[in-house]
């Protein structure tokens, strides 16, 4: 009778132990798919980074226009900020600034091209731990002359809100994630074109909006992810044989 109940147990364990390692050799194959995707990422993100600036695609072609294709391309454009309230956009620190690596604010201000299309730059980091409202205003005031300014910068496209991303202050015309669509409908600056511009020149004479070259250090650790789950595994079946074993001598 032990023997006719023991034998559906040790097959109930055995299907369950197998589902396990498949499930952990699965999350470790998905991690190495990863892993491969990252790297084709930062190679393609560190040779657009590193090209030479290329006209501003015109308006015609801005709808054909995506994050998988055109992030990051360097751009160089003339265009003349418009006397438009400004946003900040909170940062705690930049995956692609090495010279923003504590909190502030970006400052996002509304360009308008000469052909009448209107593009968001953002301008460049500006320290602001509180996010005070008076900092961002010294800080942009002097970029809003009426005169054209020659632009270079990287194409970007909106950063989405999370769950956890808290709610905009509009009081302070503060934000916390880059959906510059949102922030240019809340603000009144008209349709702007689906992506923004993240300066890299010109700097300010005091550095303030403080625009600079992007550098791309993505986290690289689907490797060591992809280990632990092959790790897993083994585990599983190992203690289940270990497991199986003392049943017998018992």
């Amino acid at each position: 009778m032990n023997d006719t109940a023991r034998k559906p147990r040790v097959a109930g364990f055995a299907l369950f132990t197998l589902a396990m390692a498949a499930v952990f050799i699965a999350l470790g194959v998905w991690q190495l798919q990863r892993r491969v995707a990252k790297h084709e990422l930062i190679a393609a993100l560190t040779e657009r980074l590193a090209a030479a600036p290329i006209a501003l695609p015109p308006p015609a072609r801005w709808p054909t226009l995506s994050p998988a294709s055109d992030e990051f391309r360097r751009v160089s454009f003339t265009a003349t900020y418009a006397p438009l309230p400004d946003a900040m956009v909170y940062s705690s620190g930049s995956a692609v600034r090495k010279d923003a690596s504590g909190p502030g604010t970006w400052a996002f201000l509304p360009a308008r091209l000469s052909t009448g299309e209107m593009v968001v730059i953002d301008a460049g980091f500006v320290e602001n731990t509180m996010q005070d409202r008076s900092v961002e205003d010294r800080a942009v005031k002097k970029l809003v002359t009426g005169q054209p300014v020659a632009l270079t910068g990287y194409l970007r496209f909106l950063e989405a809100p999370g769950w956890l991303t808290p709610g905009e202050n509009r009081d302070k015309r503060l934000w916390f994630a880059r959906d510059h669509l949102v922030i240019a409908s809340s603000l009144g600056w008209g349709t702007v074109a689906p992506f923004y511009v993240d300066l890299e020149q010109p700097v300010p004479e005091n550095g303030i909006p403080r625009p600079g070259p992007l550098d791309v250090h993505l986290k690289d650790d689907h490797l060591q992810y992809a280990i632990t789950w092959f790790t897993l595994a083994g585990a599983v079946l190992i203690a289940f044989g270990v497991w199986v074993r003392g049943r017998r001598q018992s």
